[in-house]
């Protein structure tokens, strides 16, 4: 059979795909990937499917588990998934990553960003979302420009947040910063605001969970008066979603984050934009789009190359794909051991204090 032929049965094409869907997973960035998921597939599927075959997502909640998710990789690629698409969290994704290595099962990442998504070089895995060492590079070159040389970084055990800390201090020691960590495990909130004070910090970056511990820290350092001047951040982009506004108001205004949208979308972007507002009941964020784009990846890869897993893992050089947020091609980045977007937009952005549900453009970062 030709590569995209319908079978005679026209049985879906699926896809696997893995989202945090439950505690602790973070459920509101889970959601809205699922929804660019889900309204990519609808898209596709109005336009006559893959060869004529309906394309269909198979979804399976990680809850942030590393383990469940490796158990749902296994699962997914005994059902016969063509590919797998997804996941949010970092931590996760690596061991989605390994196993799907493994099992030789094509795997377009979309949303997570730690450099090293696996620890040997792999043709199998790609990757939609910028890595973390040229986004949140891009956020130092905000903060100094900004003119915060003193930064403190209030941080918890994770790889992620570990793999933060170093960018920030490998990109800001040569340009005269300093990154003064704080151990957001040990310190209660007023400790921290005593820290910030004793070593002159003059911003403050969030690399912690929300909305424990982040919310109750906004919330100290908002209202004590010797920190009126301090810049508080969140590169992860905890401030993108809805619950952020909600839980902090006011406060969480003025709180930069790293954002992976262009300044202004184009028509592909406007329209997928409404769709996914309709969808969601509310504005979309980036992982929306990241999840929309990874569906159309991966379906113009199959109708050009067949449903195969051999063939879709070799097709990664040859993606060439209007995205919602520009062209898509993957290429082998230095110091990135999977196919990578090189790159997608990157920006520093805020809630507005006048109108927190509008974002301010504060920073772009290189192309």
């Amino acid at each position: 059979m030709t590569p995209g032929a319908t079978p005679a049965d026209g049985s879906p094409v699926r896809i696997g795909a893995l989202v945090p869907l439950t505690p602790p997973g973070w459920v509101e960035a889970g959601r809205h990937l699922l929804a660019g998921l889900e309204v990519a597939v609808r898209e596709v599927n109005d336009a006559g499917g893959i060869g004529g075959r309906p394309l269909e997502l198979v979804v399976r909640d990680t809850a942030a588990d590393p383990l469940q998710a490796a158990a749902a990789v296994r699962e997914l690629a005994g059902l016969g998934v063509a590919a797998l698409a997804g996941e949010y969290h970092s931590v996760v994704a690596r061991a989605a990553a390994a196993r799907a290595d493994a099992l030789g099962l094509p795997y377009l990442c979309s949303s997570a960003v730690l450099d090293a998504l696996t620890d040997e070089p792999t043709d199998r895995v790609a990757r939609l979302a910028p890595a973390q060492s040229h986004g949140w590079r891009t956020y130092a070159d905000f903060l100094l420009a900004a003119g915060h040389r003193r930064i403190a970084v209030a941080t918890q055990p994770s790889v992620y947040w570990a793999s933060g800390t170093r960018i920030l201090r490998d990109h800001l020691a040569p340009r005269g910063g300093t990154v003064i960590p704080l151990d957001a495990a040990e310190l209660p909130p007023s400790a921290v605001c005593d820290a910030l004070v004793d070593r002159r910090a003059t911003a403050l970056l969030l690399l912690v969970g929300h909305p424990e511990p982040a919310v109750p820290i906004v919330r100290a350092v908002r209202r004590d008066p010797r920190l009126a001047e301090i810049l508080i951040g969140a590169p992860a982009g905890q401030p993108e979603f809805a619950t952020w506004a909600r839980s902090l108001g006011d406060d969480g205004a003025a709180v930069p984050f790293l954002r992976y949208l262009p300044e202004d979308l184009g028509p592909l972007g406007t329209r997928v934009g409404t769709a996914l507002r309709e969808r969601l009941g509310e504005a979309p964020s980036f992982v929306a789009f990241e999840g929309y784009d990874t569906v159309t990846v991966l379906a113009d890869l199959l109708r050009s190359h067949g449903t195969d897993r051999a063939d879709i893992t070799a097709s990664w050089p040859y993606v060439d794909v209007e995205g919602t947020r520009g062209k898509i091609r993957f290429s082998r980045t230095p110091g990135i051991g999977v196919w990578q977007w090189t790159w997608p937009p990157v920006q520093v952005v805020d809630r507005d204090p006048a109108a927190p549900e509008r974002f301010r453009v504060l920073h772009t970062g290189p192309a």
